[in-house]
């Protein structure tokens, strides 16, 4: 089977980040460096996507140089974002600008008193057509004056080092075609165009009677496994099946997801968790392990549901690898995504591929950047997982397929942590859940 054409996406990177702000020193005639005791800090804004906010490291020394291998900054971009930055705007601003406005101090309050930040500068880019190229460009890289003074007199200002850069990040995007309890088939989206990839197949071992989807219980349902599900959701199994029929991935349930004492919801304390395989090729129907993910329900004035995401080893003695740790909506749903640069820039531990061939070698370079994202609905919504895939991770179908048990595994998880309060009424056919 061949997938095919991916979708077109850049990747804009701002890394590189260093401030050097000068002041007078024993000799005027030279200029130094101010001593800040609180932090430095930018936000990045683009039109059309949400600020970023991050630390600036402030230089030393004018010989000093900043990381030229940090990313502080990525925003990712489909060809209608493009079309939409280029698109003159409103009168007061026609232009869309990539633009960074540096501060002293953070934004918050320490012990009730509201902590003052103070701009230093703003470095602004606009947008331009080579935006939509599609080709490795560096748009910026040294440093550029930004303090307030720089056009009113002659002294030296403050001082940013930054590297702005285009990199094409294409994708593969596939959809669930129904809710993934109800064994959808998996499609790639390519434009309007949608091609059949994969099957999902759902199981469940406990329970056979009940229907995960509805709000009642039959009223053949035997009791016993009634009270088994008020306690515990258990026996939850995926498998993604390519169009030939072959199992190419998978994903079960292998701690239950139950109540934590006190409470009716599955705590941090005690998460669900399911393990994620892909197929042995030297032992038919046998799986080996991929990853393990970890759910559980956060409660406040809006409940969440956190997805916990580690890496397995492939040896036993190995560490396992926190790759994502993402917060979702329980009411709204949201988006789960492994992107090193976002979340795992202290581990650059470059992502295995799952392929059946065992060739890593696609793989190996990777030390950061988009890996995967799962946009899902929440709970009691028709959820039809959206997924996208970094295509350097994309070898052969088995790497895309166990993606797709994941983002099966945290669409269900939604479901596994709602809670589980719920009154049976005696003598009635339905029960309420």
């Amino acid at each position: 089977m061949t997938i095919m054409d991916p979708q077109a996406f850049i990747r804009l990177s701002v890394g590189s980040l260093g401030l050097r702000i000068p002041g007078p020193t024993l000799n005027s005639s030279k200029v130094g460096i101010h001593a800040f005791s609180s932090p430095c800090s930018c936000e990045i804004r683009l039109r059309g996507f949400p600020v970023q906010t991050t630390s600036v490291p402030l230089v030393s020394s004018p010989e000093a140089a900043p990381d030229i291998n940090g990313i502080a900054s990525s925003f990712y971009l489909e060809d209608s974002d493009v079309k939409a930055l280029l698109t003159p705007g409103c009168f007061y601003n026609p232009h869309a600008y990539l633009e960074i406005t540096v501060f002293t101090g953070r934004k918050g309050s320490h012990c009730g008193v509201g902590i003052k930040r103070q701009q230093i500068g703003t470095f602004k880019l606009e947008v331009g057509p080579e935006w939509g190229e599609g080709k490795p460009m560096i748009l910026f890289n040294g440093w550029i004056d930004i303090g307030k003074n720089k056009h009113a007199n002659r002294k030296p200002g403050a001082e940013l080092h930054l590297t702005v850069k285009l990199d094409p990040d294409p994708r593969y995007v596939f959809q669930f075609e129904d809710v993934t309890m109800l064994s959808p088939q998996i499609v790639q989206l390519q434009g309007s165009f949608r091609q059949p990839i994969f099957s999902c197949k759902f199981s469940q071992d406990r329970v056979a009677q009940l229907d995960p989807l509805s709000t009642y219980w039959l009223g053949s349902a035997d009791s016993s496994d009634i009270e088994t599900e008020r306690r515990e959701r258990k026996g939850w199994k995926v498998k993604i099946h390519d169009l030939s029929g072959s199992a190419v991935a998978a994903a079960f349930i292998t701690t239950p997801f139950v109540p934590s004492t006190g409470c009716d919801w599955v705590a941090k304390s005690n998460p669900g968790a399911w393990l994620i395989v892909r197929p042995d090729i030297c032992r038919p129907e046998s799986w080996l392990p991929w990853g393990k993910l970890e759910a559980w329900r956060e409660r406040g004035i809006r409940d969440s549901v956190c997805c916990r995401f580690h890496l397995l080893p492939e040896a036993q003695d190995g560490a396992e690898v926190l790759m994502s740790e993402i917060l979702l909506s329980a009411e709204r749903g949201g988006e789960f995504f492994i992107d090193t640069d976002r979340q795992m820039r202290q581990a650059p531990t470059p992502i295995p591929s799952p392929q059946s061939s065992g060739d890593f070698s696609a793989l190996s370079p990777i030390v950061g950047g988009f890996v995967m994202s799962c946009r899902v609905q929440g709970e009691s919504k028709s959820s039809k997982p959206l997924v996208q895939l970094a295509m350097r991770h994309v070898t052969c179908v088995e790497d895309a397929a166990i993606f797709m048990a994941l983002a099966a595994a945290v669409d269900l998880s939604i479901e596994a942590c709602k809670p589980f309060r719920r009154k049976i009424r005696r003598g009635s056919r339905h029960y309420s859940l």
